[in-house]
């Protein structure tokens, strides 16, 4: 009987954990209104890093070209890729005048390495104001860039954004991708309004290329085959120097990966970088994801065993009202109002999943981005 009290007493402290970092951390988002600055009209470089993306760049490509935008260009980066990536540039810089080409080869120092063809396409581009995507990416308006360089002034040198996955319709896969992306971005968007800044996803990204000078580029954090967009943030934003961007028009949508695998091997690269973030980040964020895991094991117990029910009944359901409320209002806040319902049970999954992934990198770790 003492260890399930010692049990118990561990479960309610971990249930008060969970309901600092909602009601304190997460709610900062949840809660925020979205203050739309003025456009600016800066002129922006687009940068695109292309490694085998020949299919979604013949799909995606035309939405970032045609973006209701008056002065920018868009670099193209070819990293080494192996199928007809250089072709579909080429293609397109036939049709529109504002298209760079840089074409990567592979060298023995850099070989594979993402950040070192973002290096280059960073250092060939025209203008200061920077705005990333990814291959696989749309912008899910015309208004993207304008929306993301509003943000900016002469303060702001970051702008984070949000990146969507497109939905799967009767995919449980899909809704856990999508959870997952809602809980990070509530967590950086939080973070960041709270002063502290952790991280940006290079789907949707805007920093100034001084900015990018003055951190000698990614030299810090070169030889982490992942991180060129958080790794570079967790570096370099402030309190101060830190915006956010989270209207409708300023989102982009992904291809999401449509098998376990696959996404498991994509968030084990993701993954893989959070050991370079700063002390105090690494701190927070794994004190949330160590009580979250443990809030479902020792509830999981202590149910099993019918110790004390009726108020390890009752936690769960106050923890679980206090997720629904600033998640669910985070969910709507980022357009993914059909995950609302799922939020518990995706969590429990998406549990297992990280579990899962958080072994397979210590076993080995991964080594390319592609």
């Amino acid at each position: 009987m003492i260890a399930l009290d010692i049990i118990f007493y561990i479960f309610v402290a971990i249930v008060f954990i969970q309901l600092f970092y909602y009601l304190i951390f997460l709610r900062t988002f949840a809660f925020l209104a979205q203050q739309k600055p003025q456009p600016k009209d800066l002129p922006v470089s687009v940068i695109v890093c292309a490694k085998n993306e020949e299919e979604n760049l013949k799909l995606f490509l035309p939405s970032l070209l045609n973006q209701d935008y008056p002065n920018f260009e868009v670099v193209l980066i070819n990293d080494a890729s192996r199928d007809e990536t250089l072709a579909v540039f080429e293609h397109f810089s036939e049709q529109y005048n504002n298209i760079k080409i840089v074409d990567v080869k592979n060298t023995e120092a850099f070989w594979a390495n993402k950040k070192y063809a973002l290096t280059l396409g960073i250092k060939a581009s025209k203008y200061n104001h920077l705005l990333f995507t990814d291959a696989d990416c749309k912008p899910v308006s015309s208004q993207w860039i304008s929306e993301m360089t509003s943000a900016f002034d002469n303060q702001k040198s970051i702008v984070l954004g949000y990146g969507a996955y497109a939905k799967i319709k009767n995919s449980l896969l899909n809704k856990i991708i999508r959870f997952e992306t809602v809980l990070t971005a509530s967590q950086y968007f939080s973070y960041a309004k709270l002063g502290m800044p952790y991280m940006g996803v290079g789907r949707n990204l805007a920093y100034t290329k001084s900015l990018f000078f003055e951190a000698n580029g990614f030299i810090n954090h070169m030889n982490v085959r992942s991180g060129d967009d958080d790794l570079f943030v967790n570096q370099m934003a402030t309190s101060k120097n830190t915006a956010l961007c989270f209207t409708t028009e300023s989102f982009t949508e992904s291809v999401p990966k449509k098998t376990l695998t696959a996404w498991i091997n994509q968030k084990r690269r993701h993954i893989s970088t959070v050991s370079h973030y700063k002390k105090s980040h690494k701190f927070l964020l794994g004190l949330f994801y160590s009580t979250q895991l443990l809030f479902w094991v020792l509830a999981i117990v202590l149910l099993s065993l019918l110790f004390q029910w009726e108020i390890v009944v009752g936690l769960i359901g106050l923890r679980i009202l206090v997720q629904w409320l600033i998640m669910g209002k985070t969910a709507k806040k980022l357009d993914e109002p059909d995950l609302v319902f799922f939020i518990p049970f995706l969590e429990f999954f998406l549990i297992l999943l990280q579990l899962t992934i958080f072994i397979s990198n210590k076993i080995s770790k991964p080594h390319t981005w592609k």
